[in-house]
């Protein structure tokens, strides 16, 4: 920590990093939809406006992105099989090279199978991913391999030591998207660990990519048991039971008997869980607001006390939770839970990756309509969710904190001393309840009914006189885009006009300026209403 030159509310300040893990990596759908034209329009503004430094994708060896070949397939009559198997990479050196000719690179997931490899096919999605083990790890070794030794020579060795790859998705959600068991998720990981390390020691490979932490034994054996989980879809205080993560602890210990290295750990911190009810039936449950602090702080501490504590984390999915027809994505309200999250959280972990950035997303097929509570920070056509805002503002403060407080913090650019803040209010009304999924967009805004608002009033001395600061507001009356579209009768169709008067609506902020007098003493003393989130930046 430094001594800060500044004083906020009459005290001196010490400054301390401020890591902004919002813009270390974001989530996308698939590969194959890296193709379209209008998904690379939206990921290019979203990469600068938002300076992501990596993205994170299913699908690298699906099908459709056409890597690897066992037969010599087009045209009509019966596929001629080839004597050896095929790597190509034409449509992956597509996207490739789209990424890093945005600056960013690829956080590389290894998956899912292809189908000439696998055992099972068409196992998750509209678009059919094969998520079972190979039918041949020597065969899945020699993708791997080839497949690295093709960005290296592509690339050049140090760029490629700068990604992330990450082994498989979600293994221990059998059989959606793994169709093994626990042991032949960890085989897996071997082989391909393996097989990039023997390529170069300090390519960067970690695992499992768990989903979620549960409070139950559901995964402790080699596949799922939903007997174990009778007594969490019970539970009538569920934030008082003992989560925690998943095969993280058997992953570690399995790869330290086999002096197997692991680079990073990755899983996935959404604060909701399924859980199967002794009638068979799912019931969905929403943690405290506080779930990914908590667990996060846990997962430090596991870490610190296995064979690898200076291994990496790297949350790979994040979001209020992991439905993409959850209608809470397109609001306000999103927007203010996942600011108090990140800034909770900003010191956490070296990357959690929103999922996603987008709402061109097919994993259930495309959405039905503009605002069909699709993951992402920009709707199918580009327009700007709250959220998208919400990102903004995380992303113009400072690298140097100076100020945090429940709800809200002031920083500093350690480059330009530019001061700049970021106020929210998460409404008392909410105590510290998680936003629940609603079953309508009707039900969902009824959230606009709790509060109360909240003053937010600081100063900040040591100010240069006529510095000017640029306030901005974003909350139910300003940049509510999905419930301009609710007011327009919600349309499945837009036309072309409702389309421009909606984005005109996305981006109508509520702005003001303030201007430090001759004293070099700013004052700012707002009343939030209930879900704003208010940036403060000094203007350009």
């Amino acid at each position: 920590m430094t001594r800060s030159l500044l004083r906020i509310d009459g005290e001196p300040r010490e400054e301390s990093a401020f890591p902004h893990v919002w813009s270390a990596c974001v989530g996308a759908g698939r590969a194959n939809e890296a193709l379209r034209a209008d998904w690379q329009r939206q990921f290019a503004e979203v990469a600068d406006t938002l300076n992501m430094k990596y993205v994170r994708f299913h699908g690298l060896f699906h099908d459709d992105m056409f890597v690897y070949r066992e037969s010599y397939g087009g045209g009509f009559g019966p596929n001629s099989p080839l004597p050896s198997p095929v790597h190509t990479f034409s449509y992956v050196d597509k996207v490739f090279d789209f990424l890093l000719e945005q600056g960013v690179r690829p956080f590389v997931e290894l998956g899912f199978m292809p189908r000439e490899l696998a055992t099972q096919t068409e196992t998750l999605f509209w678009w059919g991913a094969h998520c079972s083990p190979p039918k041949d790890m020597r065969r899945w070794s020699d993708l791997v391999t080839a497949t690295v030794e093709h960005w290296i020579g592509r690339y050049g060795l140090e760029e490629v030591r700068q990604w992330r790859f990450e082994v498989w998705n979600e293994p221990n959600l059998v059989p959606h998207f793994w169709t093994g068991t626990k042991t032949e998720y960890f085989e897996l990981y071997e082989a391909s660990v393996r097989a990039i390390k023997a390529i170069d020691a300090e390519l960067k490979v970690g695992g499992p990519s768990t989903s979620v932490f549960v409070p139950d034994d559901r995964y402790r054996g080699e596949v799922e048991d939903r007997s174990a989980m009778l007594e969490t879809a019970a539970a009538t205080d569920v934030d008082a039971l003992d989560w925690r993560p998943v095969w993280i602890e058997d992953f570690l210990s399995w790869c330290a008997e086999r002096n197997l290295p692991v680079d990073f750990v990755s899983t996935h911190l959404y604060p909701t869980d399924y859980a199967y009810g002794a009638d068979g039936q799912a019931v969905q449950i929403t943690r405290y607001a506080d779930a990914t602090y908590d667990d996060l702080t846990l997962l430090r501490a596991l870490l610190r006390e296995s064979a690898y504590p200076d291994a990496e984390i790297h949350i790979t999915e994040w979001s209020t939770s992991p439905s993409s027809r959850d209608f809470i994505h397109d609001t306000v309200f999103a927007a203010t839970s996942i600011t108090r999250s990140y800034l909770q959280c900003a010191s956490l972990a070296d990357s959690i990756s929103y999922w996603t950035f987008t709402d061109v997303f097919e994993e259930g097929g495309a959405g039905i309509g503009p605002f069909h509570g699709g993951f992402g920070l920009v709707n199918e056509d580009g327009m700007h969710k709250p959220t998208f805002h919400a990102f903004t503002m995380l992303e113009r403060l400072g690298d140097r904190l100076l100020l945090a407080t429940s709800d809200g913090v002031v920083t500093r650019d350690s480059r330009t001393s530019a001061v700049s803040a970021l106020f929210f209010n998460y409404p008392d009304g909410m105590g510290l309840k998680g936003l629940s999924a609603r079953g309508s967009y009707e039900a969902t805004r009824e959230l606009a009914d709790v509060g109360p608002g909240r003053r937010i009033r600081h100063t900040i001395e040591g100010l240069e006189p006529g510095t000017t600061f640029l306030v901005e507001v974003l909350d139910w009356e300003h940049g509510n885009v999905a419930e301009a579209w609710h007011a327009l009768g919600g349309p499945l169709n837009l036309s072309p006009a409702q389309r421009d008067h909606l984005r005109r609506v996305a981006d109508a902020l509520q702005s003001s300026t303030l201007t430090v007098p001759g004293d070099g003493v700013l004052e700012l003393d707002v009343e939030l209403a209930p879900w704003a989130v208010l940036s403060l930046r000094q203007s350009a």
